[in-house]
């Protein structure tokens, strides 16, 4: 069993900067591939970044390529989101996810079997 906890969210103005956090418990963190999700208000859960469990490999959605930054520290047991150049669109709760079954990122939410209670992003414009 994995615990995930996030935090990090908050209120920014467009063009702002914010980085998440996500702990988990657990001695298997560093097997797992990691993923950051979120979910605006009336929307689908979305995909937003994913990361190996060696770090070595990331993937991001096309809406955030180039502004947004996954990584972790198995030492710590915590994946980062550093989240740059915010944009209203980016407003929504983001959930943390570990996938304890594949070796290989994956993009759909029902491939992750372990979720955070999610943390609130707000950028204004």
């Amino acid at each position: 069993q994995v615990q995930l906890v996030e935090s990090g969210g908050g209120l920014v103005q467009a063009g702002g900067s914010l980085r998440l956090s996500c702990a988990a418990s657990g001695r298997t963190f560093s097997y797992y591939v990691m993923g950051w999700f979120r979910q605006a208000p009336g929307k689908e859960r979305e995909f937003v970044a994913a990361i190996s469990s060696s770090g070595r490999s990331t993937n991001y959605a096309d809406s955030v390529k180039g502004r947004f930054t996954i990584s972790r520290d198995n030492a710590k047991n915590t994946v980062y989101l550093q989240m740059n150049s915010l944009k209203p669109e980016d407003t929504a709760v983001y959930y943390c996810a570990a996938d304890s079954q594949h070796y290989y990122i994956l993009y759909s939410p029902d491939k992750y079997d372990y979720w955070g209670q999610g943390t609130q992003v707000t950028v204004s414009s």
